[in-house]
Formats: C-alpha cells, sequence, structure tokens
C-alpha cells in the first residue's frame, strides 16, 4: 500500500509539470504572437519613429518620412509675420526661391542655419531665401535664435501647421528649391554649405 501511494504522488507530480510546462509554452506562445501583431501594425517610417534617435542626433527627413513634392506648386496660404500679421506665400513668388522650414530645437535645424546664411550672402540678389519656423513657439525667441545664427533673410511663422500639412512635412529640417512659378523643383533635408550651394546652381540659376 504504502508503495502504491508514493508511485501515486509520484505521477501527481509528474503530471503538474508537465501542465506547468504546457502553460509556460501557451504564454510565451501568446506573448510572440502580441509581438508580432504590434510590430506589422507599427511597421514602416512614421514621424514618430524618425524623429529621434538619440539625445541630440535626429534623422534628415527623406521621401519615406516626408511626402515626394517635387514637381508640386507652392501651396497658398496665409503664413504670418514676426508682428502676427498674415503674409500670402503666393506673395513670396515672382524670383527662384529657397523655402526651409525649421524650428529652434530641432539639432539639425540648428547645423544647417549658418549655411544658409552663407548662402543668402552670396546669392541674395538672384534668388530669394525664407525660412518658415513651424514649432508654434513664441516667434520672438525663435526669430532671435536663428538672427544669432547670422541669419538675414525674410522669417515667417506657421502657428497652426497649415503650410507644414499642405507640404506633407513629418520630420525636419526641409528644405524646398522652388522655382519663379512656384513650382517646386528640389526638395532635401540637412544641407552643408557646398551642398546647397551645389542645388541652387544647378536647380535654380
Amino acid at each position: 500500500m504504502a508503495g502504491g501511494r508514493v508511485s501515486v504522488a509520484f505521477n501527481s507530480v509528474t503530471v503538474n509539470k508537465r501542465l506547468l510546462f504546457a502553460s509556460l509554452a501557451v504564454a510565451a506562445a501568446v506573448v510572440v504572437a502580441v509581438s508580432v501583431v504590434a510590430a506589422n501594425r507599427h511597421g514602416g517610417s512614421t514621424a514618430d519613429d524618425n524623429v529621434t534617435l538619440s539625445p541630440g542626433k535626429s534623422l534628415s527627413p527623406t521621401i519615406g518620412t516626408n511626402a515626394a513634392v517635387t514637381g508640386r506648386s507652392v501651396p497658398h496660404i496665409n503664413l504670418q509675420t514676426l508682428t502676427g500679421d498674415a503674409y500670402a506665400s503666393a506673395d513670396l513668388l515672382g524670383r527662384p526661391m529657397v523655402i526651409n522650414m525649421w524650428y529652434s530645437t530641432c539639432a539639425p535645424c540648428n547645423r544647417e542655419l549658418p549655411a544658409f546664411a552663407a548662402a543668402h550672402s552670396i546669392f541674395g540678389d538672384q534668388v530669394r531665401f525664407v525660412g518658415i519656423n513651424s514649432s508654434g513657439l513664441d516667434s520672438q525667441s525663435e526669430e532671435k535664435f536663428a538672427r544669432n545664427r547670422g541669419v538675414n533673410y525674410e522669417l515667417f511663422y506657421d502657428p497652426n501647421g497649415e503650410f507644414t500639412t499642405a507640404m506633407h512635412i513629418a520630420n525636419f529640417p526641409q528644405t524646398l528649391l522652388v522655382n519663379a512659378d512656384g513650382t517646386i523643383v528640389e526638395q532635401t533635408g540637412e544641407l552643408t554649405a557646398a551642398k546647397l550651394e551645389d542645388l541652387i546652381r544647378t536647380k535654380l540659376l
């Protein structure tokens, strides 16, 4: 009898272990399945996925994160001046133009502003330079930020994001090269001084 009871107890422990292992296996499978579904749901590039890699390092925008707008016309939307007055984007047209979409807390925007200031000093008589800030922050502080980095060209603001939305811009900086009739002939992310000068010479002049 004693031997029989031990055998029953042993068999019971074995069954319990098997049930435990089976339960753990099912739980692991559920976790994997949920992870796969989540990965598929969030697959592809989004603005949130591509904004920041690590502190101080942001990805430059690409056609994968910003819609391709080359060949389209600059949208007719009211921008805002430093004093809060409306300024129609259509009034910017009439000569070749460089539009730089930026804001002060964007690390690559910060890096490239001096390049735009330098290009403006070279091509300012032939090409109109325009900075459009879409941060929604106090324009006084944003204006000071750009001016401290040598920017002397026109700065406008897009506080409600209308221009940014119309251009389908999800990541910054984004630069648009526009011909005199308002057609966008090139779009690009962060630029060096040399690359910006080359694009102006080859695309606008």
